[in-house]
């Protein structure tokens, strides 16, 4: 689906799918976290929602849509399934065609997509992927889970049950522009070895800021969750010399890495630090399950939506040497033996906490929770959400806004809702959407969303689920 404006103008957002899940072990919370509930009617921007395009099925199963691209040199719509398939789609939505498929046996990666959080999880075109005589030319880049465990990995937790391995290859097109991928094998850059099944790989992407000639451009900006179980029982979040609970940033076309296939920026916070175990990759730290970076035009700043353990869902700033507090910390309040404290709201000084944060048992929310899409919109065509950071709840299909201008200070207080007029007149949120398109396809509805966003041309932004294809 796409919507298109807001009651006001045309154009703005469209609906496809995918997604991924949070710990739901009961909280063991003290008092009261956010005595008002997020307002479910004062405060609701309502933008117009049309069908934009449809995914094939994969087995008779809707497709798993987890990531959408826009590459602006070719002037396309890439979109992923989570077992495999990356599609490219017209800007008009008429045509929908298969560009590769990350797990076709002649590429050797052997996808994981054995459940929800398993998947081809992100992927990333560089920002010289049209530029022909560029080093980045043709190059794109997956983030996946494989069950192919038998290559050393690069990055190991110390502990757990060795599930299964991500990996980060890079793919390289002889022609940019062809309707489906001509290149040859993918190169491996990194390889992690995870201790559990869940809270795998995160965000993939380059900073859609930089420029030509800035530090930043090129450099690769990579989420990887704390490696599972409930609580990040090894305290790898909090690790400086772990890979697991950061945001990397690593230069995928260096060669300064410590298994020579990636480069470390000599400007990341931790390159050439005294102590030789601590990880110059690392960007930031302290985050549980990483999904989204999104960076604010007119600021400069990023933001991250970071999935949360039993209590609270955050969206926090980030910046380079930033530790969002993970397992410290969930949100604004400290974490202790697999609950939140309120007493000790926000008492380390040295900890980045949230500027919008809500708690798992708000009456908005229905299913199980967890933070999902993440754009700081500025200058599309919807009128009504410029100045506004967008974010939703994965499960329960609610997509949210706070302003970009004046910049909450955490708690949910500041959220309101956007909701989606399909022609009906009748604001409707994505998961009643959703349900009444299984209605139609004789599916049976779904009881969740796993809500994705992603901006597109003209400052259209459209709208991932799992299950409808739309």
């Amino acid at each position: 689906m796409r919507l298109d404006a807001p009651r006001l103008t045309a154009a703005a957002l469209l609906v496809l799918a995918s997604g991924l899940i949070a710990c739901s072990s009961p909280a063991q919370q003290t008092g009261d976290l956010f005595p008002n509930d997020i307002e479910a009617e004062q405060g609701v921007i309502t933008v117009n929602v049309v069908e934009f395009a449809s995914i094939p099925d994969v087995d008779g199963e809707p497709a798993r849509m987890m990531t959408m691209v826009h590459e602006e040199d070719t002037g396309r719509l890439f979109i992923s399934d989570q077992r495999g398939p990356i599609y490219i789609v017209s800007e008009d939505g008429e045509s929908v065609t298969e560009y590769i498929d990350v797990d076709a046996g002649e590429w050797g990666v052997d996808v994981d997509a054995g459940w929800r959080e398993k998947g081809v999880q992100n992927f990333a075109f560089h920002p010289q992927f049209g530029e022909e005589g560029t080093p980045g030319y043709g190059k794109f880049y997956v983030w996946t889970d494989t069950p192919n465990k038998r290559p050393e990995p690069d990055f190991v937790p110390g502990a757990g049950e060795d599930s299964h391995d991500m990996v980060l290859v890079e793919f390289t097109a002889e022609n940019p522009e062809a309707d489906s991928y001509d290149g040859g094998q993918p190169r491996v850059l990194a390889r992690f070895e995870q201790p559990y099944g869940n809270h795998n790989g995160g965000e993939l992407t380059f900073n859609p800021l930089a420029e030509p000639g800035d530090a930043d451009y090129g450099m690769l900006y990579v989420g990887v969750g704390d490696g599972g179980a409930g609580g990040d029982p090894h305290d790898l979040a909090q690790d400086l010399s772990s890979g697991f609970g950061k945001i990397l940033r690593i230069d995928p076309l260096g060669s300064n890495g410590p298994n020579g296939e990636y480069g470390i920026p000599d400007d990341n916070p931790f390159a050439g630090d005294d102590d030789p175990e601590t990880l110059g990759e690392i960007w930031a730290w302290g985050l549980r399950n990483p999904q989204h970076l999104a960076w604010d035009p007119a600021t400069g700043q990023a933001y991250v939506a970071d999935i949360g353990q039993n209590t609270v869902e955050e969206v926090s700033p980030i910046s380079a040497g930033a530790d969002l507090g993970w397992n410290d910390w969930e949100g604004s309040f400290e974490f202790v033996d697999g609950g939140v404290i309120v007493d000790s709201r926000r008492s380390d000084p040295d900890a980045t906490y949230p500027i919008a944060e809500y708690d798992h048992s708000d009456p908005v929310l229905v299913s199980r929770q967890a933070v999902t899409g993440l754009e700081v919109y500025r200058d599309g065509s919807v009128s009504a959400l410029r100045g506004r950071i967008l974010f939703g709840d994965l499960a329960a299909g609610e997509i949210f806004h706070v302003s970009a201008d004046d910049v909450p200070e955490g708690g949910q207080d500041p959220i309101r809702r956007v909701l989606l007029d399909d022609g009906s007149g009748e604001p409707k949120t994505l998961l009643q959407l959703v349900q009444e398109k299984n209605e139609a396809q004789g599916r049976d509805p779904a009881g969740r969303v796993d809500l994705r966003m992603a901006m597109g041309p003209e400052g259209r932004v459209f709208l991932l689920n799992k299950h409808d294809g739309t």
